[in-house]
């Protein structure tokens, strides 16, 4: 069955107005016009929608029955491109995001209060999960978009950076290395050395940083997340080397942050899209959004 839009809006109309004339007015059809689009419906339809025996235009038994109908279908189109324009004008829609743990409690709270000050409308879900599981959600279509650091190969998805983020030892306020103005790898592990986990990228870089600079630590405790070092940490049960974008986080437990020596532990940190998949009016404000919050967009208008 092939009925337009037109026809819909036209049968309900002349239902209500029960008149030609009214019904051509209110549509802004010629009587011809409308005619015709009720000829073609019934036509379509495989009979009468309307009794014209009568003096008066009557609905037909089967118009009767097809009118609520009907009309559900007109208000559901109305209200579908509604919606729609309303989300390309960024008043409603929603945003899926997955975002690395350190990143989530730290920097990323402040952007979203950012963008939801220009976007109240829009929601926003949060995934907080491992690096791994952050790039596996994008590739897989599960989320709009991730935030984690960058891998060694990108496979399905894309990356855009905001910014470099670039280790710091973390030290009891009573470790006698808390006065030093920097740490080297050599000075840090003379404490017991508190690590995340084996097989986490966290793990394989500090692992790598104390190879190359050819230390091993004096012992070593294991941990499977950021906060969980940190309070270590603040406990005296060690030191530690995490991401500087945790800074602000493991001082409000109390612990030291100090810079350290080489080899440094560097890498970007940024937004993850699926390959080739567009993303919907509300991602890509929140991708422009979160370049303007971290200074990386260029020329382009800000989230605030």
């Amino acid at each position: 069955m092939n009925v337009s839009l037109r026809q819909l809006r036209a049968f309900v109309t002349l239902a209500q107005s029960r008149s030609f004339a009214e019904a051509s007015e209110r549509l802004h059809l010629s009587q011809p016009a409308l005619s015709v689009a009720i000829k073609n419906m019934e036509r379509e339809a495989g009979g009468s929608l309307f009794d014209r025996s009568t003096r008066s235009l009557q609905l037909s038994p089967e118009g009767r029955q097809f009118l609520p109908a009907a009309r559900r279908l007109l208000a559901d189109w109305e209200k579908a491109f509604d919606d729609l324009g309303r989300a390309f004008s960024l008043q409603q829609g929603k945003v899926s995001v997955a975002v690395m743990p350190a990143f989530a409690v730290n920097q990323f709270p402040e952007a979203l209060a950012s963008f939801q000050g220009q976007y109240p409308d829009i929601n926003i879900t949060v995934e907080d999960i491992v690096m791994e599981l952050v790039i596996d959600a994008v590739r897989e279509g599960k989320v709009d978009m991730g935030i984690t650091f960058e891998p060694e190969q990108l496979d399905g998805v894309d990356f855009l950076p905001l910014f470099t983020d670039r280790w710091v030892a973390l030290v009891h306020p009573q470790s006698p290395l808390a006065g030093r103005k920097s740490l080297s790898w050599s000075a840090l592990v003379t404490e017991p050395f508190v690590a995340m986990n084996r097989g986490s990228w966290s793990r394989a870089s500090t692992d790598r940083a104390m190879s190359a600079a050819g230390v091993t630590p004096s012992r070593l405790l294991e941990a499977n997340q950021l906060a969980t070092i940190g309070r270590m940490v603040a406990v005296g049960l060690g030191v530690a080397a995490v991401p500087a974008l945790c800074r602000g986080q493991m001082e409000s437990m109390g612990v030291v942050c100090k810079p350290l020596g080489k080899p440094e532990i560097a890498r970007s940190v940024g937004i993850f899209t699926r390959r080739r998949h567009a993303l919907s009016q509300p991602a890509q404000a929140l991708l422009l959004c979160l370049q303007q919050h971290f200074g990386s967009a260029t020329g382009r208008e800000s989230c605030s």
